[in-house]
C-alpha cells in the first residue's frame, strides 16, 4: 500500500479530480496549503503599492492506494495537473505499513 501526495494549482482541481474517479479512485483528501519551490513566489501590485507573496496558494491530495494501482494514479495525476509551466507541484509516494477503518475495523486494502 502506498500514500500518493500530490502538491498542484488549485485550479486543476475539478480535472484531477475526475480523472482520479474515471480510473476507480474512490477516496481522496484535499487540504489547501501554502508554499513555494523553484517558482519563489511573486510580485503583485495592490492599491499602488507592490508587495512581494512569498507562498503561493496550493493544494494538498493524499490518496491511499494498493500497489497494483499505485503507478497508474501518479500517471494521471501528472498528465492531468501538468500546465506546462514552472509551479505545477510534485508528486510524493510514500509506504503505507498499515491502514484501518473506523467504522468497520477493516485492515489494509479491505479498508481503502
Amino acid at each position: 500500500m502506498f500514500m500518493v501526495t500530490a502538491i498542484i494549482k488549485p485550479f486543476k482541481l475539478d480535472d484531477v479530480r475526475e480523472a482520479l474517479s474515471e480510473i476507480g479512485v474512490h477516496g481522496i483528501t484535499v487540504t489547501e496549503v501554502k508554499g513555494f519551490g523553484r517558482q519563489r513566489g511573486h510580485t503583485e501590485l495592490y492599491r499602488g503599492a507592490e508587495y512581494v507573496v512569498d507562498f503561493l496558494p496550493k493544494l494538498k491530495l493524499e490518496i491511499a492506494i494498493d500497489e497494483k494501482n499505485c503507478d497508474e494514479v501518479v500517471r494521471t495525476i501528472r498528465e492531468t495537473a501538468a500546465s506546462g509551466k514552472i509551479g505545477d507541484g510534485k508528486i510524493f509516494i510514500s509506504r503505507l505499513e498499515q491502514v484501518v477503518r473506523i467504522r468497520t475495523g477493516e485492515m489494509n486494502e479491505d479498508a481503502i
